[in-house]
Order: C-alpha cells, then structure tokens, then sequence
C-alpha cells in the first residue's frame, strides 16, 4: 500500500512538472522569443529560405515602437491580390477573413502559430514617413530628406 501510494505521488510530481514545463515554454515562445523558418525569397542576401531564425517577441510585448531598418514579421492577409476596382486608396490595409472562432482556434493559430503564414519584411517606412514608389523604385521621404530604396 505504502509503495503504491509513493509510485502516485511520483506519478503526480512528473504530471506537475511537465504542465509547468509545458506552461514556461508558451509564456517564452508568445513573450520573448519564438523559433521560425524563413519560406519567401523577398529578404534574399539577408536570409534565405530554409534559414532557422529566433524572433524577438520583446519589443511586441512592451509595447515598443519599431524602427526604420527592422525586420519584423507579421501574418499574411487573407487576400493577398486585389483588383484595382477593389483597392481602398484611401484607406489601404491588409484583409484577414479566416479568423478562428473557437478557443483551440484561436491557441493554434495566434500561440502555436500552426498553419499560419507569415511574410518577413524590412521596415522602410514609420509613422509619418512618405513613400512613393515610380517606376518600380521607392523613394523614401522623411524630414526633408529623399533616399531611394531599390527593389
């Protein structure tokens, strides 16, 4: 009986130890950091595909501003081509359709991060920042002063 008992309570410190485990490395990956693959060609010279990065989830959890020059990476929308008889000119953002509805949903896709894609990008534009994109070239404008970014 004695030994039955101890096997239990074993049983039940493992159980433990595995849930808080399980619980650390959420917090970790939704936090500070998770591990990704980089899938698209568009970041070429800076990453491959293929490539294993960890991403820094720091300046999303304090609230942070992000910088010109930063790499981010963020979900892709749900309608990637629009006509231009669809496109708001005016008030140009991204459309997401498919969102999850259910708990476990909304777990896989926002914290597990599964069957989720996401774009990787440099940042060449902030809050407040003109870009003007002629002839297939973009010509960043900030504070009077004009740099063009080639693509």
């Amino acid at each position: 009986m004695e030994e039955k008992k101890s096997t239990i309570k074993e049983i039940l410190e493992w159980g433990y130890c595995i849930i808080i485990a399980v619980i650390l490395a959420l917090l970790v990956r939704y936090f500070l950091g998770t591990p990704t693959l980089v899938q698209q060609q568009s970041m070429q010279t800076t990453f491959m595909p293929g490539d294993r990065l960890i991403l820094s989830r720091w300046t999303k959890t304090r609230k942070g501003e992000y910088k010109r020059g930063d790499i981010i990476t963020f979900e892709a929308p749900s309608v990637s081509i629009t006509s231009l008889a669809d496109a708001d000119f005016e008030n140009p953002v991204a459309v997401y359709k498919e969102e999850p509805k259910s708990l476990w949903g909304k777990f896989t896709k926002y914290v597990l991060e599964i069957n989720k894609t996401s774009y990787i990008k440099r940042i060449i534009g902030v809050a407040g920042d003109h870009i003007e994109i002629k002839e297939r070239k973009s010509i960043l404008k900030w504070k009077g002063i004009r740099r063009k970014i080639f693509r």
